[in-house]
């Protein structure tokens, strides 16, 4: 396989991932050592999220193919990106936590569910409970109201019991 049969595989697999991806992070990683570099993909990894250095003028090739060419404003200088396939929310949490403690890693924006956000809207994203404690969240919000019936049920009973005595 030659260079340029590499190059169109390369762009159609990131026009794929973009494609599929609920968020697509793009990061600056100058300045990050390379065990910080290993430390953030295994973090990144274990989450089942990719994080690819890529070449610019390859990832707009990308961009056009997979109708993702807003995200082109980040694509300047050193990138790589992190493609969340199965969580929108895990590559920025897991980036932004990373660039606190590695001030060398900038996060430039994404997108995320099909909408370009900046490097803010990720540290928002973020902050947001995971899906978990989303569903945790609302368990105990639609359970409430069961807990209260049960606790007005007892105290009716108890009411009654000492009436009856």
């Amino acid at each position: 396989m030659g260079v340029r049969e590499e190059k169109a595989a390369l762009v159609e697999e990131v026009a794929g991932k973009l494609s599929q991806s609920k968020s697509a992070i793009v990061t600056d990683y100058r300045g990050l050592t390379v065990a910080e570099v290993t430390a953030l993909r295994k973090q990144l990894r274990e989450a089942g999220i990719e994080y690819r250095v890529l070449k610019n003028t390859l990832t707009r090739l990308a961009t056009a193919k997979s109708n993702t060419t807003e995200l082109d404003v980040y694509l300047k200088g050193p990138t790589a990106i992190a493609f969340g396939i199965e969580d929108a929310v895990a590559p920025a949490k897991i980036i932004n936590d990373f660039a606190v403690k590695a001030k060398a890693l900038e996060i430039k924006g994404g997108l995320v569910e099909g909408k370009l956000v900046d490097a803010d809207g990720v540290k928002e994203l973020a902050n947001l409970p995971s899906r978990e404690g989303l569903l945790s969240m609302l368990l105990s919000v639609m359970q409430a109201p069961l807990r209260n019936l049960a606790y007005a049920i007892k105290q009716i009973a108890e009411q009654n019991e000492e009436s009856a005595s």
